[in-house]
């Protein structure tokens, strides 16, 4: 009995958090569909005549598909950036080659502490007088501070978790660093890297105050997104919902695609057991 009151207990806790933590979003979504009239109403409506006039204001807006396209150039080479330095060198930190590990981390760590705007006001400086302000390449270069200090952050645990006695295996068999590193330690720990890439990709995505300080032309689709509340006077919650929605695609097909990758990884790495 009390097994049974322990366990509805549990289920009835992760229920009410997955509601907590998933109705806004199901609300946002649904409120896509709404008119205005409907989403200002006082009493809540939850049968109403869905329209998808918001997604088409939304996604006819030139500003948005300049800012779709400018984050994912963005986003994705400066998580790319922080892949090829960040997963080496949090690998060279986790066994400690050079001696600077705790170091290297307080000051990993320090740049996560940094609020935005302290990073963007010295950047603006910077690329006025380099040439390249407002431009994709100097939005790279600042979401690399993210990217490389997370990627670095999130993988010294995962290869902290690597047995050396693999390495030194491979090590006395021949195999040279770099090849220890592609061969043995990057699959063994792949999981946690890949939790480490798409962590860092939701964070740099959904950024918007060092984009919207950096850029004028260039800018992001979170910018975009905030726009949408300074349209007339009236507050257009039907389309900041759509601009909302669309924005949370990109990193939903991204984790997804990610995940297949895993899964087939996996299975075709996993040795299957003979049976007896």
């Amino acid at each position: 009995m009390v097994e049974v009151m322990r366990r509805f207990s549990t289920s009835l806790t992760i229920t009410l958090l997955l509601f907590v933590t998933l109705f806004p979003v199901l609300w946002t979504f649904l409120g896509s569909f709404k008119t205005l009239k409907d989403i200002v109403t006082p009493v809540p409506v939850l049968f109403f005549t869905p329209t998808l006039a918001n997604y088409a204001v939304v996604l006819s807006t030139p500003a948005v598909q300049l800012g779709l396209m400018n984050s994912v150039i963005v986003v994705g080479c400066s998580v790319g950036i922080g892949m090829l330095f960040g997963i080496p060198a949090a690998h060279a930190l986790a066994r400690d080659v050079f001696g600077l590990r705790d170091k290297v981390m307080f000051y990993v760590l320090s740049l996560r502490f940094l609020p935005p705007v302290a990073i963007a006001i010295p950047f603006i400086a910077l690329y006025l007088d380099l040439g390249i302000h407002d431009t994709r390449g100097s939005l790279i270069l600042t979401y690399c501070l993210t990217t490389i200090s997370t990627m670095i952050w999130l993988g010294v645990p995962a290869f902290e978790q690597v047995p050396r006695d693999i390495e030194e295996a491979a090590s006395l068999e021949g195999c040279s660093e770099f090849q220890i590193f592609c061969k043995i330690s990057l699959p063994v720990a792949l999981p946690s890297l890949i939790g480490a890439v798409l962590f860092t990709f939701v964070i740099v995505w959904n950024e918007l105050l060092i984009a919207l300080s950096l850029t004028s032309q260039n800018f992001t689709l979170p910018v975009v997104a905030a726009t949408f509340t300074m349209m007339g006077m009236e507050v257009p919650w039907g389309i900041i919902n759509a601009s909302s929605i669309v924005l949370a695609i990109p990193p939903l097909l991204f984790i997804g695609l990610i995940m297949q990758f895993v899964n087939r990884f996996f299975r075709v790495h996993t040795p299957v057991s003979a049976e007896p």
